[in-house]
């Protein structure tokens, strides 16, 4: 799929075997691309698709609704800003440089929300997302920039964050120190 990705849709399955088949449901239910399908810490499973809003939104619904038993979370965000889909895959093209931020959330799901706000936020660059592998759950965010734009920006997250209560913490590191690499 090489058009411009407008969208970005996940579902969240507490069983892997509904969760896979879940998602296969969401890939027939319209001209979505899968950006990832994998298994999460502790032992649930999420697929996150890319599009056009309408194509990602009954992707998204069809994949929610496949088992309803075993659906835990869905989301849709519209207009997603792009440095999303490589922070995703941990192939940002940047160096660390200037200030570091990091946003720990409770879930996958509110990680990616958290970079997006991030992004939207300030002239920062996403390094990583990572969504709960190892974790015990647990996602994070990796950003860098200038201070000011990394301090805008994690507080951008943190506010959107909060308001559903799924932030764990933030950092922002004015100069870190070269040994430590991220």
């Amino acid at each position: 799929m090489g058009e411009v990705k407008q969208a970005l849709g996940l579902i969240e399955y507490k069983s892997i075997a509904r969760g896979l088949a879940a998602a296969d449901a969401m890939l027939k239910a319209g001209h979505v691309e899968l950006i990832q399908a994998t298994v999460l810490c502790p032992g649930k499973f999420i697929a996150l698709v890319a599009g056009d809003v309408g194509a990602v939104q009954a992707a998204v619904e069809r994949g929610f609704n496949f088992d309803p038993t075993f659906a835990v979370d869905r989301f849709v965000l519209p207009n997603v800003h792009p440095a999303i889909f490589p922070a995703l895959t941990a192939t940002t093209p940047v160096e660390p440089r200037g200030a570091f931020g990091v946003v720990e959330t409770i879930d996958a799901a509110s990680a990616v929300v958290a970079g997006d706000t991030a992004a939207k936020a300030g002239n920062v660059e996403l390094l990583e997302i990572r969504l709960a592998r190892g974790m015990g759950g647990k996602a994070f965010v990796f950003l860098c920039g200038e201070l000011a734009a990394v301090e805008a920006a994690v507080r951008s997250a943190e506010n959107r964050l909060a308001e559903e209560g799924v932030l764990v913490a933030t950092a922002v590191i004015a100069s870190p120190h070269p040994d430590l690499t991220f």
